[in-house]
């Protein structure tokens, strides 16, 4: 409502428009704002590049995680269809007396998430560690057999 429309012109009138105005810009702006946990994972997903193949009979999701040891990663399927591969790269101990020059290695928790397909046998997931480099192949599901037609038999009346 803009009180100076209707001929209230006074300062009190444009202090009240004034806190209005700004209550409603700062409404707008916590709603529009993203969450604390979608900024986060949106991080940790931006930090975590993956290759995803496509073979006859299955997938596999490819993804370099140096120094990790098996309980630092968690392969899970959320929803049915959805895989989420997460986990956390702590730093190292530092010994007494050392300290950083420069820390480019990454370190906190990552995550990735990925829509499977249809075809995709969430019972049949395995996940292998190998030199830095994780894994995870998930089988395809065997093409559904097509359809026969179905006779019907025409009874004379």
């Amino acid at each position: 409502m803009d009180f100076r429309i209707m001929g209230l012109d006074a300062p009190l009138f444009n202090t009240l428009q004034h806190m209005m105005d700004a209550s409603d810009h700062e409404a707008d702006k916590s709603f529009n704002a993203p969450t604390r946990t979608y900024v986060r994972d949106a991080k940790a997903m931006a930090s975590t590049p993956a290759d995803v193949k496509e073979y006859p009979s299955s997938y596999a999701f490819v993804i370099d995680m140096p120094g990790l040891k098996s309980g630092d990663i968690k392969v899970q399927v959320e929803d049915d269809n959805v895989l989420v591969i997460s986990g956390e790269r702590k730093r190292g101990e530092e010994k007494e007396g050392a300290k950083y020059v420069r820390m480019e290695r990454r370190v906190g928790k990552f995550m990735r998430k990925f829509v499977l397909p249809e075809n995709a046998n969430t019972d049949a997931i395995s996940a292998v560690c190998q030199d830095g480099v994780l894994t995870v192949t998930v089988e395809k599901l065997p093409p559904p057999e097509p359809k026969k037609p179905k006779t019907i038999e025409v009874k004379i009346a």
